[in-house]
């Protein structure tokens, strides 16, 4: 039976200053939990329940404490609704310094976007474009709070995160021949835009865009038409949504 104490501190975790306290944050859902297996994430607990299969074999799950659990106990401790067999406890990543110079055809930054569910969209969809960094603001919401990582779906074990305000950045592109592109609601047709070789995709908060200090760093602005007709249309589209036609866009060319 799992301690009170226990399941206290892990339901702790839900919080980011406790996350930051702690410097642990937490994993959930058997695939992404399988995965820790081939990434550098130091796996510090790992609760399951018997119904839970090692993808490949245990001996290769490196984690420094496992424990067996009831499923009773397993939904005192997750963050789901419908929790599957596993729950694992991990080590927080070292903060990542710049890199010296951009060599990425294309990377993505956050400009304060809030909502965790958008933020772990777009970290899958950066996986899925073979996007290998995602730079966000300081505002951004935390990359490790529980609905971000499971709306990442495992994908931000294969990305390079950077926070960092985007006037470092835009120092750093001047050096790298990159262009720094903003999603605005009047900006150039994406599909008609020629496009540079080396590019940053600015996307910003869901209510408010990209905030005015970030829109005199920007070196062009792009949008994607609206191809409805008459005057009942959306009036814009969800910025996840936004950044994989962006990104798709960009992609092909």
């Amino acid at each position: 039976m799992i301690s009170k104490n226990t399941i206290k501190r892990l339901n702790s975790l839900s919080q980011k200053k406790y996350r930051a306290k702690e410097n642990l944050f937490l994993v959930e859902g058997d695939k992404m939990v399988s995965e820790l297996a081939g990434s550098d994430i130091v796996v510090k607990e790992l609760y399951i329940t018997s119904d839970f299969e090692f993808r490949d074999t245990k001996s290769n799950f490196h984690a420094e404490q496992i424990h067996s659990i009831e499923r009773s106990d397993l939904k005192k401790i997750s963050q789901l609704k419908t929790p599957q067999n596993s729950l694992a406890v991990c080590q927080i990543l070292s903060q990542k310094e710049l890199p010296d110079k951009l060599d990425e055809p294309l990377s993505v930054y956050s400009d304060g976007i809030q909502d965790p569910g958008n933020l772990g969209t777009i970290i899958r969809l950066c996986d899925w474009f073979g996007i290998k960094q995602l730079f966000c603001s300081k505002d951004t919401v935390d990359l490790y709070s529980p609905k971000v990582i499971q709306a990442s779906m495992g994908s931000f074990m294969r990305l390079n995160v950077y926070e960092t305000d985007l006037k470092a950045l835009k120092e750093l592109t001047e050096v790298s021949d990159t262009t720094i592109y903003g999603a605005f609601m009047d900006g150039a047709n994406i599909y008609t835009e020629s496009l540079a070789g080396k590019s940053i995709l600015v996307v910003g908060n869901e209510g408010n865009g990209i905030r005015e200090a970030s829109k005199l760093l920007i070196d062009k602005k792009i949008s994607i038409p609206n191809f409805s007709a008459g005057n009942s249309k959306a009036e814009s589209l969800n910025v996840s949504m936004a950044t994989a036609i962006l990104c798709s866009e960009f992609k092909r060319r």
